[in-house]
């Protein structure tokens, strides 16, 4: 069975068109486009028309290509920005109706759910529980399993759009500015997260954009390559000098920084604090990127 997934999250619109016919999906087309349906959403508690209206766009564009491509199955997710905003029960009804998509907001533990099984079920049962960390724009999933069954899972609010809305003011940010955003995030999960649960991660594996970009920041792309981006492991060495590097740099030159995609530029100095105080909870001195992650738990979870 074709199945098109649509992932409509609070910085990204994003496609996956797969085969799937119980075992691994055969992946057809792949498509993200930062959108940031979130934008003002923790200053003013609704969907901005504008941000509603980037995101139809792209919808058009992908109705197109599901239709090209025969999908079967035509789904869409979304996540924080719609589940936290007074319209946005108004924006998944329109989502449903204009683009013929069987269309739904995720709980938190659904999130959770489908994040760990996409990011898992390709891979070798290691020893001991598994970190799965999704950060999103608007909040971020923390999943730990083991053998493919979720122990332990939390969404926490805290994202890379909406705290870089609450604490990145200056550019490039201040030295304080960035200070106040990692305090935050700590603070977040450390009442997020049971110490024990902490304790009991042996490794970590990061999807979604904040990893994907530092892996390719790292590996120095010119050209984004998901091959070479899947596995690539990084350390908190490491990724702490890329968070320097990037916090540094006025957002104009943050642009131009090579495997850094200029959409993502806006947001990830702050991702790239949420993923180094999520290593430091939990004890990791690395972790692992991967491009597989809720889209493909989506898919998985769509097969007969």
């Amino acid at each position: 069975m074709r199945v098109a997934v649509v992932d409509i999250g609070t910085n990204s619109t994003r496609l996956l068109i797969a085969d799937v016919d119980g075992g691994h999906p055969a992946e057809v087309e792949k498509r993200s486009i930062v959108t940031r349906l979130g934008d003002r959403v923790e200053a003013t508690g609704r969907l901005a028309g504008a941000a509603q209206q980037r995101v139809f766009d792209v919808l058009g564009r992908y109705a197109e290509l599901i239709d090209e491509r025969g999908a079967q199955r035509r789904l869409a997710v979304m996540t924080s920005a719609v589940r936290d905003a007074a319209n946005g029960e108004e924006f998944a009804a329109a989502v449903r109706d204009r683009y013929g998509l069987d269309a739904r907001t995720l709980s938190g533990d659904e999130e959770a759910r489908l994040t760990f099984l996409g990011a898992t079920a390709a891979r070798e049962h290691g020893d001991g529980p598994l970190l799965v960390v999704d950060i999103g724009g608007g909040s971020t999933e923390l999943v730990v399993g083991e053998r493919g069954e979720v122990g332990f899972h939390v969404s926490t609010q805290a994202g890379v759009v909406r705290h870089s809305e609450r604490h990145l003011r200056s550019d490039p940010p201040a030295e304080e500015e960035t200070d106040a955003l990692a305090r935050d995030v700590r603070a977040a999960l450390g009442e997020a997260v049971p110490p024990g649960v902490r304790r009991s991660v042996r490794a970590a594996v990061a999807v979604a954009g904040t990893a994907t970009q530092c892996a390719a920041i790292d590996l120095g792309l010119e050209h984004y390559d998901g091959d070479r981006v899947e596995g690539h492991v990084i350390s908190a060495r490491r990724l702490a000098e890329i968070r320097a590097t990037l916090a540094a740099l006025p957002l104009a030159e943050r642009r131009q920084v090579r495997g850094l995609h200029p959409d993502r530029a806006p947001v990830i100095v702050a991702g790239t604090i949420l993923l180094a105080e999520v290593l430091e909870a939990f004890g990791l001195d690395a972790f692992e990127a991967s491009e597989r992650d809720i889209l493909l738990g989506v898919a998985f979870d769509s097969a007969p």
